[in-house]
C-alpha cells in the first residue's frame, strides 16, 4: 500500500493567504471602529431642527456658536445691530469632503433673508446644516428674557 502524500504549501501560497488574512482583519477592526462614530455622525445629522429664533429678543452684539456633528463643525460669529444679523463670519469649518466649502456661501442667504430657514447648497446639504446650526447656537445664545 502505498503512502499518501500530503501536498505542501508553496512559499508563494502562504504568503498570500498571509497577506489577504491580514487585509481582511485589518478590514474587519478598522470597519468596527469607524462604525460607531459614522452611526452617532448620522444621528446627529438627522436630529438638527433649524428654527430663527426670535429677534426681537437678541440685543446688539456680536455672538459666537459652534456645532459638532463629529465628521462636520462650525465655528461662527454672528452680529446684530437693531434685532437684524448684519454679519457671519466662519472661524472655522471642519468638513471631510471637498463640496463642503461651498456650504459656506449659505450665510449670504442668511443675512439676506434674515432667516435660518434658507436653501442648503446643494451636494453640501450636512455641511450646510451644520454651518446654519452653529448660527442658531450663536443666535440663541443672545437671547434676553
Amino acid at each position: 500500500m502505498a503512502k499518501k502524500e500530503k501536498k505542501k504549501w508553496s512559499t508563494r501560497k502562504k504568503v498570500i493567504v498571509s497577506v489577504a488574512g491580514a487585509v481582511v482583519a485589518v478590514g474587519v477592526i478598522g470597519g468596527a471602529m469607524v462604525l460607531p462614530g459614522m452611526l452617532e455622525y448620522q444621528r446627529i445629522i438627522s436630529e438638527i431642527e433649524i428654527r430663527t429664533p426670535d429677534m426681537t429678543k437678541i440685543g446688539d452684539g456680536t455672538y459666537n456658536g459652534f456645532f459638532d456633528a463629529i465628521e462636520i463643525s462650525a465655528d461662527v460669529d454672528v452680529t446684530v445691530k437693531d434685532h437684524r444679523i448684519t454679519d457671519i463670519v466662519i472661524n472655522n469649518h471642519y468638513y471631510g469632503y471637498d463640496k463642503a466649502p461651498a456650504a459656506e456661501a449659505i450665510i449670504v442667504d442668511v443675512v439676506d433673508k434674515q432667516s435660518l430657514e434658507v436653501d442648503t447648497v446643494s451636494g453640501a446639504t450636512n455641511s450646510s446644516n451644520v454651518i446654519l446650526s452653529a448660527i442658531q447656537v450663536a443666535l440663541e445664545s443672545g437671547i434676553n428674557e
